[in-house]
């Protein structure tokens, strides 16, 4: 991105709360049923961007009234931040009907770039898109990933912040166009209603869960909709421990002290490319699926590491583990089963497969030649690929898990 890396106020408290706010340049989906509370949220995440005096474009399939009604429910005064130019809506139009046209998918490519073209005419600093699932129904979902990436990366690259509503997937092809999309967001926000809250509540739950950064991790909680007040939420943050026996030092007021003379405790870090192993299942059944019906292959990496590798003191697992996760691509994810480091790269070329292994090999702490070679004749590789016979995740967890009779060093 051109703009550096900072966590902005994000108008929806459970992650300005839990998260701080978004990633300046992120991608962030909001997926819900309707009359969920989506709009009011996005609503909650222009005004925010108002407030801080950033312009925000606003695509919308409502008519302008009918946003400037839901506006108001919330307390929010949209002609006014219109008529200051910090709000832009652009009234969008559901795509002709597709089944009219010979590739749709051609057509839905045009509509995306489309988006592109007006961020660009107007550089604003956020964007809302509500809604967008009308225009990713493709039926290449190969082609849906690498436009919908390449979309958002153009928008990033000018440290714009989007907020993309999706529809919430009622059937598993719908599910599987959305987990598409999915792999391209920096966080995703997920709202589920329950008609039967009572009082004040029409709400329901909401969760939101990282892709990258974030490293606080996946929360989530009761959810409410209140009149002019937008969407609240019963989200308690969680009050971190401070340093202990110490405070803050002003450099002002004394001079360096040693990171060795503050204590503080432990801090056990939720990575979000690391999943246990049923999250890992589920997203290599999802992989599996779109290999069936879309043809795009997938391979799985298991890094296994000698018995005796910590006991070495060459390297902790931890700082392998990490060298692997600051390797992978945004899009790949990681699962830690015993003492293997299973990785699921997305990207199935011998090119890709070789990057990833001289980045780790790259990341590793060493001092020098020697540490090096004592350390990767410990650590080895073993791949497999998605084929026809593959069935479910299990058939290649087995295989990866179970202890294989030969192995490969991964930097011979």
């Amino acid at each position: 991105m051109k703009k550096s890396i900072q966590l902005v106020p994000s108008g929806i408290t459970i992650a300005d709360n839990a998260w701080g706010g978004f990633y300046r340049g992120g991608t962030y989906l909001l997926i819900g049923p309707r009359k969920s509370g989506r709009t009011l949220l996005s609503l909650q995440f222009a005004m925010e961007c108002a407030k801080q005096k950033e312009v925000c474009l606003y695509f919308t399939n409502m008519r302008p009234k009918d946003l400037m009604i839901q506006a108001a429910s919330i307390d929010f005064d949209l002609q006014h931040y219109m008529n200051q130019n910090l709000i832009i809506v652009v009234k969008v139009a559901p795509p002709a009907e597709l089944a009219e046209f010979k590739n749709p998918d051609e057509l839905l490519i045009e509509y995306l770039k489309d988006i592109v073209t007006v961020v660009e005419q107007y550089q604003p600093s956020k964007i809302v898109f509500d809604e967008l699932t009308p225009f990713i129904g493709f039926e290449n979902l190969s082609l849906l990933q690498e436009v919908f990436l390449e979309t958002t990366e153009k928008i990033e690259d000018n440290g714009i912040t989007s907020l993309f509503v999706l529809g919430e997937p009622a059937a598993p092809s719908s599910k599987m166009i959305i987990d598409s999309v999915n792999l391209a967001a920096t966080g995703i926000i997920h709202l589920q209603k329950q008609s039967d809250m009572y009082d004040r509540t029409k709400g329901g739950t909401i969760t939101i869960s990282p892709n990258i950064g974030h490293t606080e991790g996946k929360f989530k909680a009761n959810y409410f909709i209140e009149a002019y007040k937008g969407v609240t939420t019963d989200f308690q943050p969680i009050k971190r421990k401070t340093l202990t026996g110490e405070r803050i030092i002003s450099f002002d007021e004394e001079k360096y002290k040693s990171l060795s003379e503050i204590d503080i405790p432990p801090v056990n870090y939720s990575l979000s490319s690391f999943y246990s192993i049923d999250d890992f299942s589920l997203i290599i059944n999802n992989q599996i699926a779109l290999y069936k019906s879309t043809g795009q292959t997938f391979r799985l990496l298991s890094f296994k590491y000698s018995n005796d590798f910590e006991r070495t003191g060459l390297l902790t697992i931890n700082q392998l583990q990490n060298a692997v996760r600051l390797a992978i691509d945004k899009k790949d994810k990681i699962c830690i089963v015993g003492n293997k480091i299973l990785v699921l790269v997305t990207k199935d070329d011998q090119k890709s497969l070789t990057n990833l292994i001289s980045r780790v090999k790259y990341n590793l702490p060493v001092i020098n030649g020697d540490q090096l070679f004592d350390i990767l004749s410990r650590v080895f590789i073993y791949t497999i690929k998605v084929n026809e016979e593959t069935r479910n995740a299990d058939d290649l967890l087995n295989e990866l898990i179970s202890e294989d009779k030969s192995r490969k060093k991964a930097f011979e």
